[in-house]
């Protein structure tokens, strides 16, 4: 299954599915506003139908017939459980001005500092997250560490999916012992499994960990390329496995002698 992101928001989820489309009914509940101003009452205004032909325009570059995939681009609802109506961010935006401006320009910050990975949102996230949603909060803060890490080897010349694969598997190979493809099969996953998705907690921080110092690394050193990207990942991911290493042969000993 696709990977959901979520955003909190005024301590509610706000689920952003696979395409990046954000769900309205969640902001209608961030929102806490009544019901006859909810997703489906929003898009039988002619604003918002306007907004959507505008947009669907934009995207296909077609202002006649167009496929049940190109409206899904823009909007699609579902129905039952985990289900809502769905909209490109756009419209996402413009509905929660329709709710409120306030509300608006609030959403459109949280979005925003989402979308460049901005750091400062990790304290609130964890202000905000209950206790009990710990694994989804690491997963969060670690999408923003990767897509820092995916930024990096952008702008220094990474720029095939294989390159981009290539590279994660140097962590993953130096911190979990094999390929991508090599854990899925060893942990009896799915073939296309995010393999995040099934790390413990202390596996994602040494991920996180990991990539983090490989973005600082290939930033410092100005790699150069694909090889060079890759190497500075190696030996970031390599750095962490040693200290973790260490700590744990630390400990080893003080328990050893702890029982001579």
């Amino acid at each position: 299954m696709p990977e959901m992101k979520v955003i909190l928001f005024k301590k509610t989820r706000i689920r952003v599915d696979e395409n990046g489309l954000v769900c309205l009914n969640d902001i209608h509940v961030a929102a806490g506003y009544s019901k006859n101003q909810t997703p489906s009452d929003w898009l039988a205004l002619p604003g918002a139908k306007g907004a959507i032909t505008a947009l669907l325009v934009k995207n296909t570059g077609k202002s006649g017939v167009l496929s049940r995939d190109e409206i899904r681009s823009v909007y699609y609802t579902k129905a039952g459980k985990g289900g809502g109506t769905w909209a490109h961010e756009n419209l996402a935006l413009a509905y929660a001005e329709y709710l409120s401006p306030k509300l608006g320009v609030e959403i459109r910050d949280v979005f925003l500092r989402y979308q460049r990975g901005d750091e400062t949102l990790i304290p609130e996230i964890i202000s905000r997250k209950p206790a009990a949603d710990d694994r989804d909060l690491h997963r969060q803060i670690g999408r923003a560490v990767r897509k820092k890490y995916t930024q990096a080897l952008d702008e220094h010349g990474v720029k095939e999916p294989v390159e981009y694969a290539i590279c994660t598997n140097e962590t993953y190979k130096e911190l979990h012992g094999g390929t991508a493809k090599q854990i899925r099969v060893r942990r009896g996953l799915p073939p296309k499994a995010n393999i995040r998705d099934h790390m413990t907690l202390p596996e994602l921080a040494y991920t996180m960990a990991a990539e983090a110092l490989a973005s600082e690394r290939i930033e410092q050193q100005q790699s150069a390329g694909f090889v060079e990207c890759r190497d500075a990942t190696k030996q970031s991911a390599s750095s962490i496995k040693s200290a973790i290493e260490g700590d744990r042969k630390t400990r080893q000993k003080a328990i050893d002698g702890s029982n001579e």
